[in-house]
């Protein structure tokens, strides 16, 4: 090891824990806050999943059997979109 370097993965790990003992600290003497993150997870977790299955359901699951005609049909989209768009 570089004797320079010798004492930075010491403090690194020193560093590191100091500051997962605060937030732990933090987090478990909470009391409205544990609350306020319950709430905030309950919402991404609507947000990301149930949204996501309401509004963007897999169309190329739906409108093609095989992996192969997905593939075709998005190659065919993309060749046509850049034939369309003008060169800069």
């Amino acid at each position: 090891m570089i004797p320079l370097l010798r004492g930075v993965g010491a403090s690194i790990s020193s560093t590191s824990r100091r500051i997962w003992s605060l937030y732990y600290d933090g987090f478990r003497s909470m009391t409205v806050g544990k609350t306020l993150w319950a709430i905030i997870l309950v919402k991404l977790f609507l947000f990301f999943v149930v949204i996501k299955l309401l509004f963007f359901p897999n169309i190329l699951k739906r409108d093609f059997d095989s992996d192969e005609d997905r593939a075709n049909h998005v190659r065919q989209e993309l060749l046509e979109n850049h034939r369309k768009t003008p060169p800069l």
